[in-house]
Parts: structure tokens; sequence; C-alpha cells
């Protein structure tokens, strides 16, 4: 005997008149969360009611219905529309579509209000954002779609922005592999297979943060707060083809320029038209370079200028911005805080003054012809000019020079040789744009790496001995007894042993030794702005063009300040450099150069140097770039041991670099070049490793030693079987 199935039946459908229903107290939604009432009647009065209120009839004292219907499910639909009706947008009589359970029922009223509101399953976002493209391609603007949901087109966007993922990604998404903040930071860059690419790599990282999603997929362009960008200006950039970046989810500082050799070209470009338009002031030449060396005047003289005098339109400024200076003082004199608008307006007045008083220099025509100029970017990307540097061969010709008998075709000729010159060269312009010592996109190639530690590229080794001798000089202009020791070493080896004197680290001249080979970061060092400062400071002082009056200050000097000169004056003799060596006998010899590394040590022994204290540390660009990946290993090996050395071996050398600067941040690990041979001695490896690194603590891989291609839930014992795999 089969067993009959009893059919369900279902409430059936009503159109009720909205003037008989009524909210019901058994609706147990309380609390107002999601679209308002308000935005819910604008969305009804568009596209009508999509779902049907769950009513009941209403008893009366007798227990028979009255005609009358409560609405235990869909209270809030019912206020929409009981706004429509307060605004007169729909009749009292309109018929709403109901669902009208039973009388006799034996569902509550609440159990229907509460599986109305729990039953329901929220849209995916991603379903949303798939929607939003549909409505787009079928014609709505973002400005629509926007109104149609109440939010704001900057979402619109955002939305559309989310959809335009790489397909791959979103399916990772849908099936909850990546969080939405995730999913967000890779609409900064529009190409897929780079969004596939960088996901291949972090998916199984222990960083794979949002933000380390950006830096990947920009760490090809360049900043739109970029100073090359500020003084191109994104404006001329997008005019000349030039394609930008965007992140609509957060603040992107105006963004990332796609094409960085487009934009030094247009750097350069603008430069040189800068500084042609320079040289019609006469100049003999004038240099072009986005960045200059530190010391880039060294050598030349520089010329005295007279400020030009203020316009009668200037003057008349200048005195209405200081008589209104001088009345809010005298007006908010005592007051122990000045109003905040009276503190700006002050700042705005100095700021005034200041551009007013600041008088471009005026210089002797005759002087122009034989000077120039350097033309380069300040670091805030704004044009920076430097005039009047005469180099010592465009010096006048003395008299005395025709006289001695001294070269006739250059003798003869004095200065208007030199104003011909000017005129006929003006124009010639050298442009240099370098990056990390090397021209841009100048990167080692990858084939040279055949796993063989080999010694350390001769520029490098130039460039960082650079960094290491201006240290010396900062920490001998502060080191008198030992400067004065350093001195008088020199000088006794100059006369007791005349034959083998070459080679020493301090030219007693003093000759400034220029630094030919130095990283573009030099000259914003630490130790450079030391010198720069304490330099500025004593040429304050001494009163320089005047043989009596210098003559008689020194003589006046307490000792101590003597002393302090003398150490200043004599680091400008450090050369501690490693320079190619001349076989031929021009230059200095190897057995020259030698002596001279060994001395420069006994300095940094005696001033007690530390490179890692005055500013140098192993970067991408500063080193880790510029040699094989087995010296960036042998780096990560000594500072953190062989552990964390091997769960890199496996990279590509761009990225290996990226991680071995995170792990070697703060590690205190220097190149061979530059530690000291006293504290290597003390301590062979221990002291190798960093100068003075935890020997125990750099041989175990701890969490934050990992780097980012390695998963989260890495096993006790995980990291050793890991690198032997």
């Amino acid at each position: 005997m089969t067993k009959t199935i009893q059919k369900i039946t279902l409430s059936p459908s009503w159109d009720i008149p909205f003037d008989k229903l009524a909210l019901s107290q058994s609706n147990v939604r309380r609390i107002k969360a999601g679209v308002s009432v308000e935005e819910l009647a604008e969305d009804i009065a568009r596209r009508g009611l999509l779902q049907s209120l769950s009513v009941r009839p209403v008893l009366g004292d007798d227990g028979t219905e009255i005609g009358k219907f409560e609405i235990p499910a869909g209270g809030r639909r019912f206020q929409a529309l009981s706004l429509l009706v307060k605004q007169k947008r729909l009749a009292k009589t309109t018929p709403i579509p109901c669902i009208v359970r039973d009388v006799r029922s034996d569902i509550l009223a609440e159990d229907d209000s509460l599986a109305e509101n729990m039953q329901r399953v929220a849209l995916h976002p991603l379903d949303q954002f798939r929607a939003f493209v549909a409505l787009r391609d079928k014609g709505q603007s973002d400005a629509e779609i926007a109104a149609a949901f109440f939010v704001t087109p900057q979402i619109v966007k955002q939305r559309l922005k989310l959809a335009s993922v790489a397909p791959a990604l979103l399916e990772i998404y849908a099936e909850d592999g990546m969080t939405l903040e995730q999913l967000m930071a890779f609409t900064v860059n529009p190409d897929h297979a780079r969004q596939v690419q960088v996901w291949d790599v972090i998916h199984s990282s222990w960083n794979k943060e949002p933000f380390q999603i950006r830096r990947m997929l920009t760490e090809t362009s360049v900043r739109a707060s970029d100073r090359r960008a500020v003084f191109v200006g994104v404006e001329a950039y997008e005019a000349t083809g030039g394609t930008m970046l965007h992140d609509l989810f957060q603040g992107d500082d105006g963004g990332w320029l796609e094409d960085p050799a487009l934009l030094d070209r247009l750097v350069t470009e603008k430069l040189q038209a800068a500084a042609e338009m320079i040289a019609v002031e006469g100049w003999k030449w004038i240099e072009v370079a986005l960045d200059l060396h530190y010391g880039y005047s060294h050598g030349l003289r520089s010329l005295s200028g007279d400020p030009a005098p203020m316009t009668d339109d200037e003057g008349a400024a200048h005195a209405r911005l200081l008589a209104e200076y001088r009345a809010l003082e005298e007006e908010y004199t005592g007051q122990d805080e000045l109003p905040d608008e009276i503190d700006t307006r002050l700042g705005v007045l100095e700021t005034e003054m200041e551009r007013i008083e600041t008088r471009p220099l005026i210089f002797d025509p005759t002087e122009i012809g034989r000077a120039g100029a350097f033309v380069t970017l300040d670091r805030y990307g704004a044009l920076a000019v430097y005039r009047g540097y005469v180099r010592p061969v465009d010096e006048p010709v003395e008299e005395t020079a025709v006289q001695d008998g001294g070269d006739p075709a250059v003798a003869g000729q004095g200065d208007d040789r030199d104003l011909a010159d000017g005129h006929a060269s003006a124009a010639h312009i050298g442009t240099v744009i370098m990056s990390g010592g090397q021209p841009i996109g100048g990167d080692l190639p990858e084939d040279e790496d055949d796993g063989a530690l080999k010694p350390l590229p001769e520029r490098l080794v130039m460039e960082l001995t650079a960094h290491r001798t201006l240290a010396l000089r900062e920490a001998i202009g502060r080191s008198p007894d030992v400067a004065l020791t350093l001195l008088l070493m020199k000088l006794v080896t100059d006369t007791f042993r005349t034959s083998s004197a070459s080679g020493s680290c301090l030219e007693a001249s003093v000759r400034h030794v220029y630094m030919s080979a130095q990283a573009p970061d030099l000259k914003d060092s630490v130790v450079a702005k030391l010198v720069d400062e304490r330099h500025a400071e004593w040429e304050a002082d001494l009163p320089l063009g005047d043989d009596a009056a210098l003559w008689g200050y020194l003589s006046v000097l307490d000792q101590g300040s003597r002393l302090a000169l003398l150490a200043h004056c004599l680091s400008f003799g450090i050369n501690a450099l490693h320079e190619k060596v001349n076989p031929y006998g021009a230059g200095i010899s190897a057995s020259g150069l030698t002596r001279r590394m060994a001395h420069a040590d006994l300095v940094a022994q005696a001033v007690d140097l530390d490179m890692v204290e005055a500013g140098w540390e192993p970067t991408v660009d500063t080193y880790l770039n510029r040699v094989p990946k087995a010296r960036i290993l042998e780096a990560v090996r000594e500072a953190k041991g062989e552990g964390t050395a091997q769960l890199l071996d496996h990279l590509k050398k761009g990225e290996m670099a990226s991680e071995a600067e995170r792990l070697l941040k703060g590690s205190g690990w220097l190149p061979e070049v530059l530690r000291r041979n006293d504290l290597v001695a003390l301590d062979g490896e221990d002291c190798a490793d960093g100068q003075g690194a935890d020997a125990e603590a750099a041989n175990s891989v701890s969490d934050a030693d990992l780097p980012a291609f390695l998963t989260d839930d890495l096993p006790a014992e995980g990291a050793s079987m890991l690198a032997a795999e």
C-alpha cells in the first residue's frame, strides 16, 4: 500500500488597498539598518514594489475578520509606501500585492517576521560588481547607476573597477580565496597578466597585505609626487601620451606614472629648454644634470654678484607688507597665544617679504663671459640654477704670462678670448642622467651570475670608499688630536722616508680630493651635511680675501679653536678612495693603493669610525642590485645565518635584492670594503657578520627573517627542511 504524500498549500496572494493595511506589533525588526525608508520609497517610486507584503487578517473582539490586515513581515516596505502616500505620490486606495496568511495557521506572526529576515541571503559583492558592469554595458552611465542605487558615482566607479580585475582572481575571490581589501589592491594596475603574476608570488606568502600587492604592481612606475613628475607636470606627461595608474580605494598621492623613460625624456627636454633660456645671459658654459654630485663646484671660482635693487613697485609692496606685519605684532603684543588666523597671516606676510628680499645677483659682464652655470632639480622638483662658476682653464691670463713667454696662442688673447668663447659656446649643454651610479636602465644582466663569489665591481668599490672617505673627513674634522697625529705622521714620513712616502691617505698640502665615482645619495648623507655645515660656519667667520686680516684673525684664536680649524682643513685632504691601479706609472701603484687602504684603516680605528652610524646601509640601489646573486646570499648569510640565505637562493635577482634589503635593514651588516680590520680581527666570524652581530642569533631563522614567498603555517622544524628542498 503506497503512502499518500501530503501536498503543500501556499498562502494566497491578494491585492489589498493600502488604507486597509497596518503595521503589526509582532514585527521583530526594531533597529534601523541598511537602506533608509526615504531611499526605499524613491526606489519603489521608480521601479514599483518588487516584493509582496506578508499580512494576516485582523480579528475583532468576537473573533471575526473586520476587513483590516496587519503586516508582521514587510514593515519597511509599508513605511516607504506610507511616505509616498503622505507625499501624495500614491493613492490611499492603491492595491498593494500581499501574501495573506490563513488566520487559522499554527505559524506565529513573529515566526513569519523572523524567517523573512533570517532566510534571505545577501548578494555576494562580486555579483554586485558584475551587475553594475551589465547595467553599464546596456547603456546606463555611472551617474544613472549611482542615482538608481543611492550611492555616489565614485562608489560605482570602484565597483566597476573591481569587476575589471583578472577573471582568474575574481574566481579566487568568489571562493573566498582572497579578501576584498586584497582584490581592491589589484585594481591599481589594469594589466591582467601582471595581476596574476603577483598573486602567484604572494598567495602563499606570509606577507600578502594589500600594501605589498600595490607595491609590487607599481614597482616599475613613478609616483606623481616624485620630483621629476612635479617638475614636468602630470598634465604635460599625459599630453605626450603618458599613462597613469590610479588607486580608487585609497589616497594615491596623485597616482603613478607608467612610463619612466618618457618622463626622463621630458625632464631632460625641459631642463635643456631652461638652459637655453639662461644661455642668452652670456654664460660661457651651462651644465645640465638631474643630480649634481657632492662637491660639484670643487676647483671652480665662485663669482661675487651684487643683489639687484628693488624696483619702485617692489619697494612699495615690501613697505606695505612690513607695515601690516608690525601693526599686527603691536596689536597682539602681550598675548600668550595668537589667534590661528593672525598666526597664519603673519606667516604669509613673512613669506611674501622674504620673496621680495631675495634678490637675483648681478654679475660683471666680463666675468659672465668666462663663467658658467649649473641647471638641475632641487629635492622638491623645482628648477635650480647655480650661476657664476669659473673653471681654472677659463681664468684670465696675467700680463706676466705674456712677458714670461707663455703660450702666445693663449696668452695673447686674454679677456677677449674668454668673451668670444663664451658667446660661441653658451648654448652648449651636456645632460647626464644617472641612477645609482649607472645610466637609467643600466641594471646588471642576470646571465652574468654563475653562482661564484666574484670580487666586487671596481666602480662599486670606488663608490663605497667615497662614502668611507667622506665619513673619515667628518670624523677627523671633529678630532683635533687625531688630526695632529695624522699630520705629524705624514710630515715625518715625508721627511725621513722620501723614497717610499707615496700612498698615504692624507694629502697634506692640503689638496681637496674630488670623488669622481660616487653614489647619487652621497650629497644628501648625514656626514655630507655635517661637513658642509661645519665648513659654512668657519667660512662665515674667516676674513677671506684679505691676507693681513686673516693673519690677524688666526693669530688671536684660542688654542682649541686653532686645533679645531686645523682638523677641519686637514680633513679635506683625506683620501681613502679606491682607484684604478696604473701599471705604467701614472696614478697610484698597486703597493701605494694597498698602503693607502691600510693607512685609512688606522685612521678609522683612531676616530672609532662606524659606517652604520655614518648612515650607510645596504639597499637595492647602493649595493644589492650592483653585485651578483652570490654576493647577496653572502650578505644575508653573514647577517642572518645559513638558513635564511638558503630560503632566498632560488629567487630571481631583482626579487632576491628586494628581500635581502628588508632582511638586512637594521642588522648593521657592512661589505668588507667598509669594515674595520681591528674589529674583524677580534673575532673573525662574529665581527664579519655586520661588525658585532650575534653569531648564534645570525644562524637562526626567526619569523621576521622569513622572505615574502613562505607560508604563514611553517612547522616548527620547517625552516631547514624547506631550505633543503
